[in-house]
């Protein structure tokens, strides 16, 4: 099939471009894509680019990856031919009738392929031979094209964009999967489905059609995609790295202006909304998750997203916040007081959590597992905690850790990536390896009915968090660019 830009096309035919958002596919057939193209976003996306930044190479070699992986795990690879892998995307979901939420593709399917409409399925055919080279077959089953639905829902790529949108093998109408599965069935048998049984991501399709492959019992066995996935996912390539950092320097910069927005008396809604509006205003599709923004005792709530309250003269705020950028998520902590200085207590605290962060961020090297900067954090928080006299000084040692855990019961870390907890199934245990990306987040909550602690600690909650890349020597601070000392701070609110 001949594919061409509707720019150049119209110029071999002697007219003017007239629709720069289409693209011709054989002799004057107009073609809207699903999703921004190279096509007709060059603005955005270069030519082999599927998402900004990543090429069809890179999204066949992620293919490739997971089928040379699948099969070396595969303990009964020799005695097993043929393997079909299965990846739904997201379906959309409606907060009421046809009004829908904000569509988030599956990040598992748009990993492997890069497409982004709902109700679509990749499958992934492969042989045992395939263990050296990863050789497989692509196949994408996409919405079919249909005019009236687009009128009111947008445009759709349907089977042919979506071959010239993702570089796939072959790509079909989603109503054509049942069928599919029926011949793949009938033709094959003793084969390995690969899929995510134990948390599927689209009901209908894991009723329709993986019901269908279980009920023939013609296959050998069901292996579960999750844990491969996430292994291949928690490395991250020079180009996802750079969109990470992308995310990063946007939510950086965002942060720095709402800080300088806050003021005393603000509602922390008006904060929400103003670091929704300062990411989007620098390319974010939309915030990475609901942040937390609380004023004052409030950030002693963990996961504090209520965001109604006024943030008063004297108490600071806790916003936990980062953004989407072309499927890869950013996610930073600060808290400042809003009167853009530190009262004594305040600054006390939050220069023991932003001395226990920094040394705990030298720590992300191959050395150190999270569950082990965890522990690192435990024991320095203590210390502080001490010096505090937050912990009593005869406190004994174990039971210093105990306390320490009261005012900090959370991890230090998780891994981040396209998702914000990103690859759960990774073990914390796992050393660090070159190529990760993590958070750095301790923190210190008192609560405000502690009346086990002084007066002028009590009703504070502070957390310092930061992106961090793991290489072959130091760890790179991916957010650095986003003020934490507490001077930096006040200066900046100064202005």
């Amino acid at each position: 099939m001949q594919r061409y830009a509707c720019s150049r096309l119209l110029s071999r035919w002697g007219f003017k471009a007239k629709w720069p958002n289409v693209v011709l596919i054989g002799p004057l057939k107009r073609r809207w894509f699903g999703q921004p193209a190279s096509q007709t976003h060059p603005h955005l996306i270069a030519e082999g680019e599927i998402t900004p930044g990543l090429t069809v190479k890179e999204f066949h070699s992620r293919r490739c990856s997971l089928v040379r992986s699948a099969l070396k795990t595969f303990q009964g690879v020799k005695s097993t031919e043929h393997h079909l892998f299965i990846f739904p995307s997201a379906t959309t979901s409606f907060m009421t009738n046809d009004i829908p939420y904000t569509f988030r593709q599956n990040t598992d399917f748009l990993y492997l392929c890069g497409f982004q409409e709902a109700d679509s399925l990749l499958i992934i055919k492969a042989n045992s031979d395939s263990v050296i080279t990863g050789d497989h077959e692509s196949i994408l089953f996409v919405p079919r094209k249909d005019a009236a639905k687009e009128l009111w829902d947008g445009p759709r790529s349907g089977a042919d964009g979506a071959t010239v949108l993702t570089g796939v093998d072959a790509a079909f109408n989603s109503n054509e999967i049942e069928k599919y599965l029926q011949h793949y069935n009938k033709d094959h048998k003793n084969y390995v489905i690969w899929y995510n049984h134990a948390q599927p991501v689209h009901a209908v399709f894991n009723n329709r059609i993986v019901g269908l492959l279980m009920h023939d019992k013609r296959h050998k066995c069901v292996e579960n995609t999750m844990n491969l996935m996430h292994r291949l996912r928690v490395f991250k390539s020079a180009a996802e790295i750079s969109l990470m950092q992308q995310s990063v320097d946007i939510a950086a910069g965002a942060f720095i202006d709402v800080m300088k927005f806050s003021k005393p008396m603000i509602n922390e809604a008006q904060i929400w909304a103003k670091m929704d509006f300062e990411c989007r205003m620098r390319g974010a599709e939309f915030l990475a998750y609901p942040p937390v923004v609380a004023g004052g005792p409030r950030a002693n709530i963990i996961h504090y997203i209520t965001n109604n309250q006024v943030v008063k003269d004297g108490e600071m705020v806790l916003m936990d916040a980062g953004c989407e950028l072309h499927g890869y998520t950013s996610d930073l902590t600060r808290t400042w007081p809003v009167s853009g200085c530190f009262t004594e207590p305040q600054r006390k605290l939050y220069n023991a959590t932003l001395h226990v962060q920094e040394e705990c961020i030298k720590l992300c090297t191959q050395a150190y597992s999270l569950d082990e900067i965890f522990t690192h954090m435990l024991h320095l928080l203590a210390e502080e905690l001490l010096v505090l006299g937050i912990i009593p000084p005869e406190t004994p040692p174990a039971q210093q850790i105990n306390l320490t855990r009261k005012y900090c019961p959370h991890h230090v870390s998780h891994y981040l990536g396209m998702d914000v907890h990103d690859t759960s199934s990774v073990s914390r245990s796992m050393k660090l390896q070159p190529n990760m990306v993590v958070t750095v987040e301790p923190g210190i909550y008192i609560p405000s009915d502690d009346y086990s602690v002084a007066s002028k600690y009590r009703g504070i909650g502070i957390r310092i968090e930061d992106n961090i890349l793991v290489t072959g020597s130091d760890p790179i601070n991916m957010s650095v660019t986003c003020p934490k000392h507490a001077e930096e701070i006040e200066e900046l609110m100064s202005k």
